[in-house]
C-alpha cells in the first residue's frame, strides 16, 4: 500500500495538503469578514493544526455563525492584507457515497433543521420562472435520488463553465438565462431547482483537488451541494457532475452569500489568489 493511504478503521485513507495565500488591496481602512478556516465537524480530521494568520498581524474576532462555520472578522488599515494559511487533513480516499435507493421526504415530515433550505434565499429564487420550469421538466422523473441526478445532469449541461464570465452578483435566474458561469453558478442553479421540488439543498463552499483526476490547472476554491434524502445530508455537484475523492469543507449555508471568502465592508482589489489541494505521502515533522 502506498505511504499516502492509512487504514482508519475498515475505511481508505489519504492525506491531503490544504492552504492558500490570498491578499486584497485596500484603498483605505475597511472591516473584513472571512469563511476561510476548515469547518467544525473536521477538526478532528487535522493532522497539523491550520497555520492561520494574518499579514500585517492583526487584532482578530473569531465567531461560529448560524451554519455553523468558523468565521471571523478583521480591522483592517490601508494597504494590503494576507490571509495565510497550511495544514494536512485526513479525508476519505473514497468516491463521495452514491445512493439510489434513498428516498425524497414529504415537506411534513422534513426534520425543522432543514426548512430554511427549502425556502428562496438571495441567489437561488425558488419563487420565479424556475418553479414551473422545475414541474413540468422533472415532476416525472423518479422521485428521491434519480429526480436529484437529473437536475444535476440537466444543469451542468445547461451552464457552459468560463472563468471569464464569473460575477459575483450572478443569481440562479440569470445564470439560467445566461446559460454560463463559474461553479457558484452551477451550484445555484441546482440548488434553486431542488427546491423547487421540495428537495432541502444547502450551498456548500471548500477544498476539491484534483485527486483521482487529471490536473485542471490552477487550484481554486469549489462550490457543491447537499441535498437532504432519507435521514441525512448527501453530496452533489452539477459542475463536474460525477463523484469526486477529497472534498474538505469550509463553509454551508443557503447559498453563496451566507459563506463569502472574504467580504470587504468597502473597495478592495483582488492582487493574489493561490489555493493548494493536493494529496501527499507524508506529514512533514516540522509541520507538526
Amino acid at each position: 500500500m502506498p505511504a499516502s493511504l492509512e487504514q482508519k478503521g475498515s475505511d481508505r485513507v489519504i492525506l491531503i495538503k490544504l492552504g492558500y495565500d490570498i491578499v486584497l488591496g485596500l484603498p483605505a481602512a475597511t472591516t473584513i469578514v472571512y469563511v476561510l478556516r476548515v469547518h467544525p465537524s473536521r477538526s478532528s480530521d487535522l493532522v497539523t493544526p491550520e497555520n492561520f494568520r494574518i499579514e500585517p498581524s492583526l487584532p482578530v474576532e473569531e465567531y461560529v455563525d448560524g451554519f455553523g462555520n468558523r468565521c471571523g472578522r478583521v480591522n483592517a488599515p490601508f494597504g494590503n492584507i494576507r490571509f495565510l494559511s497550511e495544514a494536512v487533513i485526513r479525508n476519505s480516499g473514497e468516491l463521495d457515497p452514491c445512493v439510489p435507493s434513498e428516498p425524497q421526504n414529504d415537506v411534513t415530515s422534513l426534520p425543522l433543521e432543514t426548512l430554511a433550505f427549502v425556502l428562496p434565499s438571495r441567489y437561488c429564487e425558488v419563487d420565479s420562472e424556475l418553479l414551473d420550469f422545475a414541474w413540468s421538466t422533472f415532476g416525472s422523473t423518479p422521485t428521491g435520488w434519480p429526480r436529484v441526478q437529473a437536475v444535476c445532469d440537466f444543469v451542468h449541461g445547461h451552464i457552459r463553465f468560463d472563468y471569464m464570465q464569473a460575477r459575483a452578483n450572478r443569481t440562479a435566474l440569470e445564470g439560467f438565462r445566461e446559460r454560463v458561469g463559474v461553479c457558484r453558478d452551477f451550484t445555484h442553479l441546482a440548488i434553486t431547482l431542488c427546491r423547487c421540488l421540495n428537495f432541502p439543498a444547502r450551498y456548500v463552499t471548500g477544498y476539491l483537488g484534483d485527486i483521482g483526476v487529471p490536473p485542471t490547472g490552477p487550484m481554486d476554491f469549489s462550490a457543491w451541494f447537499e441535498v437532504f434524502l432519507g435521514n441525512r445530508w448527501y453530496t452533489f455537484d452539477a459542475r463536474h457532475n460525477a463523484r469526486r475523492i477529497g472534498r474538505v469543507v469550509i463553509g454551508r449555508g443557503r447559498d453563496a452569500g451566507d459563506v463569502p471568502i472574504a467580504m470587504a465592508f468597502g473597495r478592495h482589489t483582488l492582487e493574489r489568489f493561490e489555493v493548494t489541494s493536493e494529496q501527499v505521502d507524508q506529514v512533514d515533522p516540522a509541520s507538526r
